[in-house]
């Protein structure tokens, strides 16, 4: 797939606010810094699509971006702030499960892990309660070029068995780095296939 047009639609905290034309929805998630916004940005290949920031928690709305006139790129706020008060963190845990839950237009999400770190707890039990709810998801690795080949490889091996503590099988998982637009392809490849079964 290749992305000729990329615009922000809104923002909202409940999904009865989300812009009024229904269309497929593919939405990122992940916890903070994980570098969804540059990955949303390198994917789309406009630079300031989804706003960038070292500040954890800068995204606390849902917001929809159109794509090719056709679906939905949606941006979720980030999970795991530890350092946010804990009202703003369950403020923040409402609008993700309200959408998560309450979008039926939602076709898959993606659910980002740094690649440098083994997948911590909050990971875990946030990927186990999509399994209950049987929220479709696949798996993407980001900054994948922070490290060399052999170090990448083993860190995913070892995430990989982890999960399989927890999984009969994984879902599709990807390697992306928004440096180099690794994985781009495969992403928008992937996200292809979906349309064209709908």
């Amino acid at each position: 797939m290749k992305i000729t047009s990329a615009s922000f639609s809104g923002s909202s905290t409940r999904v009865e606010q989300r812009p009024r034309r229904r269309l497929p929805e593919f939405a990122f998630i992940g916890r903070s810094n994980v570098g969804k916004s540059s990955l949303i940005n390198m994917l789309t290949g406009v630079s300031s699509l989804a706003k960038t920031s070292s500040t954890p928690g800068k995204t606390k709305l849902v917001n929809h971006f159109l794509i090719n006139d056709s679906w939905y790129l949606v941006d979720l706020p980030g999970y795991g702030y530890a350092k946010m008060p804990k009202k703003e963190r369950e403020d923040l845990s409402r609008v993700i499960d309200d959408y998560i839950v309450n979008s039926e237009e939602m076709v898959l999400l993606f659910v980002l892990l740094d690649s440098r770190h083994d997948i911590q707890k909050i990971d875990l039990d946030f990927i186990a309660s999509l399994g209950e709810a049987g929220v479709p998801f696949s798996i993407v690795y980001t900054k994948c070029d922070k490290q060399g080949p052999n170090v990448l490889k083993a860190q995913l091996e070892r995430n990989a068995a982890v999960l399989l503590e927890q999984w009969e099988e994984l879902p599709p998982v990807f390697t992306t780095s928004s440096s180099t637009s690794m994985g781009k392809e495969e992403v928008l490849d992937h996200i292809d296939s979906i349309l064209k079964t709908i």
